[in-house]
């Protein structure tokens, strides 16, 4: 009995454990054997694993890249970017921002890099400019990328200065973070053809995110009556306001501008039609403009309807123009300082006009006998004489003389009468009047619609001559006469508004 258990507890090994549980062919490890199992894509000592890169349509660029390619140790890896980063010195590149990047395990890889960024157009200091570009493959990376904006309008001649402007766009996702962008624009009613020129203008774009800045902006503009199917071509004209904090940069100005009596409907119009009045530095530009026009005796009062007529005025240098054409009309026009205060509130442009365009309608009047005292009070009078051009004001002045015979004296009451057109205003007028044998002063039968004309000369519509519109700060454009406008001249509130004080 004893012998039969001494045969029964004998004990059991490893691999007979190991076989009643996996029931597999093992062989014994011999001690000279190496221990770990042969992997079949095992090359040399260094664990190198070779992946065959999958195929792409650049198949110049099937290389290795950051995450495909090699695997090696941590030895390994600061060898191989000591080996690279030199080889960039080398070429000039500044490696001091690449020491934590993640390069490629290759001095080849490295090469083909920096090779299609040059053949791109970008050169060794464009590249140092923003040398983590370097970090991005060739096939997963960068041609994608610039596959896309090439997709989307961007000429791949402008391709080089495009990543020059805004190289961060090499790490971008087209899925994940450029399409979105893209569609949010074509969302803003921005034109297909025009995306391109977009972005050429203002690459930044392509890192904004949609429920951010890019939002808010637009929100708040169609808030203070931006019509939503201008803000496509606002955007085209002007992308930067996009990329503008509402909180700091645009309603500050909006509401500055409406403190000095801009409505905001009509100020809403300026921003449809010159969207990049919204760039304008309200501390550093916009408010030094303000007060420099009020040194120069601007009124208060009118500063909103100087800015209405000429917008850009609240962003030029405006005091050296305004000192050279005060200086310049007082001692060519003999207009003082006040009645160039007055001529600058009717025409604002005149601070951007060039004095051989102001003298040249001046000399003109000059040369017809008219004394430089009268003439000065018709250019305060009516500031748009000086971009009248001579041929066309010689041929008003020659039917003024010849055929209604009128004085000099009347035209210089009336100098608006060269402003108009000969042909489709003045002439058939002056006829209709003769054929009905009324002589009227210049203003009754110039001074108004073809409409209003009917009604005067009918008898239907009879008023006093009054001046033109006035602008209430803070309120909105008073038109005179409006009580009694006609029902078949009506117009729309906001279109009486724009054209009376942006128009010319």
């Amino acid at each position: 009995m004893n012998s039969l258990l001494r045969r029964t507890t004998k004990p059991i090994t490893k691999t007979q454990i190991l076989s009643s549980l996996f029931p597999l062919k093992l062989t014994p490890i011999e001690s000279n054997q190496n221990p770990r199992p042969k992997l079949p894509h095992l090359q040399n000592p260094s664990r190198v694993l070779q992946i065959r890169p999958f195929s792409t349509q650049f198949p110049e660029y099937e290389m290795p890249s950051v995450t495909w390619g090699v695997v090696q140790g941590r030895k390994e890896k600061l060898v191989s970017k000591v080996i690279i980063c030199d080889y960039l010195k080398s070429l000039g590149i500044v490696t001091d921002e690449l020491e934590s990047l993640e390069l490629p395990s290759t001095v080849e890889v490295t090469r083909e890099r920096v090779e299609f960024l040059q053949r791109l157009g970008l050169s060794i200091d464009d590249i140092n400019e923003y040398p983590l570009m370097l970090g991005c493959s060739v096939r997963k990376n960068i041609i994608p990328v610039l596959g896309y904006l090439e997709k989307i309008g961007l000429p791949r001649s402008k391709l080089g200065e495009f990543v020059k402007s805004y190289p961060q766009v090499l790490h971008a996702s087209v899925v994940v973070e450029l399409a979105p962008v893209v569609k949010f624009l074509r969302g803003l009613d921005v034109e297909k053809d025009d995306i391109g020129y977009v972005l050429q203008k203002y690459p930044e774009l392509l890192g904004f995110k949609l429920e951010g800045t890019m939002s808010t902006s637009v929100a708040y503009l169609v808030s203070i009556g931006v019509s939503p199917r201008d803000i496509g071509p606002m955007v085209t004209q002007y992308p930067y306001f996009l990329g503008m904090r509402v909180g700091t940069m645009i309603k500050p100005l909006v509401d500055y501008l409406v403190s000095l009596g801009l409505p905001k409907k009509i100020l809403a119009r300026i921003l449809e039609k010159r969207a990049y009045i919204l760039g304008y530095d309200l501390e550093e530009t916009v408010k030094p403009n303000v007060d420099c026009l009020l040194s120069f005796g601007i009124r208060r009062e009118v500063l909103g309807l100087v800015i209405a007529q000429y917008p850009q005025i609240i962003g030029l240098p405006l005091k050296a123009k305004l000192s050279s054409q005060q200086y310049f009309f007082n001692l060519k026009l003999k207009i003082d300082p006040e009645g160039f205060a007055r001529v600058i509130e009717k025409m604002p442009q005149i601070v951007s006009l060039h004095q051989n365009v102001v003298l040249k309608p001046v000399e003109f009047l000059l040369g017809r006998g008219i004394p430089s005292e009268d003439v000065a009070k018709m250019v305060v009078k009516c500031p748009q004489l000086v971009a009248v051009r001579p041929d066309r004001m010689k041929n008003s002045f020659y039917f003024y003389k010849s055929e209604m015979g009128r004085s000099i004296k009347e035209l210089v009451e009336f100098p608006e009468y060269l402003t108009y057109s000969l042909e489709s205003r003045i002439k058939p007028r002056y006829h209709r009047l003769q054929s009905k044998g009324i002589r009227s002063s210049l203003n009754w039968f110039l001074n108004c619609s073809d409409q209003r004309f009917e009604e005067r000369l009918q008898g239907h519509y009879i008023e006093t001559e009054r001046l033109g519109p006035f602008f209430c700060m803070g309120g909105k454009l008073e038109l005179p006469g409006r009580e009694i406008v006609s029902d078949e001249e009506e117009e729309n509130e906001d279109e009486v508004l724009y054209r009376r004080t942006v128009s010319l």
